[in-house]
């Protein structure tokens, strides 16, 4: 039987992770494109925009109808804010007192694309932080785990100290909603658990 071969349009150390929990083979690709909100634009389309073009981006590369492409983008929304990666101290600070005793959406889009066709699902997961005092945060920073986390905080490492709960897809938060993942490739003719 043909299986298509997949490549990951990413850096995401986590989203390889997420993805060989699926028990798939892949080649990783990252893409450099510029993730910036167009004026006007919503948190559902800008995240979904970003994960399409990094499918896109690929697909110039890897053009042969054999490779399948999966992108995916994570973005922590609070009160309608798209909060991007701290780039220094006061801005991780900033964005946890931020998130503090407050739930927020994190929106995770996932697109798959082939020469042929190309399909995006969106994930929404609500999480709630209790309260984290500034000293915390600084505490945070200085572990080195907010830089490049959307939001500022990473789920499955020291920042789940902060999360009172979720509604919705854990795996989304990390950055790749396994279970949409997994049904969006399956349109694709690949399927889990591929072991050899």
């Amino acid at each position: 039987m043909f299986v298509p071969k997949l490549i990951l349009a990413s850096a995401s150390s986590r989203r390889e992770e997420l993805l060989l929990q699926l028990g798939l083979s892949f080649e990783v690709m990252p893409q450099d494109i510029t993730e910036k909100c167009n004026i006007g634009e919503s948190p559902e389309k800008f995240v979904t925009r970003m994960a399409d073009e990094k499918a896109k981006s690929a697909l110039v590369v890897h053009k042969d109808n054999n490779k399948v492409i999966l992108a995916s983008d994570t973005i922590v929304v609070i009160n309608g804010e798209v909060l991007g990666k701290p780039i220094n101290k006061n801005e991780s600070i900033k964005m946890l007192l931020s998130l503090s005793k407050k739930s927020h959406r994190v929106l995770s889009a996932v697109t798959v694309a082939s020469p042929e066709k190309q399909k995006s699902v969106l994930t929404e997961t609500v999480v709630v932080f209790r309260e984290i005092s500034e000293i915390e945060a600084d505490y945070y920073w200085g572990s080195g785990e907010p830089a490049g986390k959307a939001g500022g905080y990473a789920i499955q490492g020291l920042g789940a100290v902060f999360v009172e709960s979720i509604v919705g897809s854990y795996s989304g938060v990390v950055g790749l909603p396994l279970f949409e993942t997994a049904l969006l490739l399956k349109e694709f003719g690949v399927s889990c658990w591929q072991y050899k």
